[in-house]
């Protein structure tokens, strides 16, 4: 008697949806990896420009304390 089971279609279409799964795992993975990279250049950015600024200002400090 034939026992039911997996045929090879149904094998086929298994290994291909798990494939896919994995692709789809690592897009996210890679997604994910820009994220983190693109927050931590923001940050950098944000970080120098707040020093920048802060520099200007004690530079202007100075100069005014210069003119006095």
């Amino acid at each position: 008697m034939w026992k039911p089971g997996k045929t090879k279609a149904e094998e086929q279409f298994a290994a291909t949806q798990k494939k896919a799964k994995q692709v789809v795992r690592e897009k996210e993975k890679l997604e994910q990896e820009r994220s983190d990279r693109m927050a931590k250049l923001r940050a950098l950015r944000l970080a120098k420009e707040a020093a920048d600024e802060q520099a200007a200002e004690v530079e202007k400090t100075a100069t005014e304390t210069k003119k006095t």
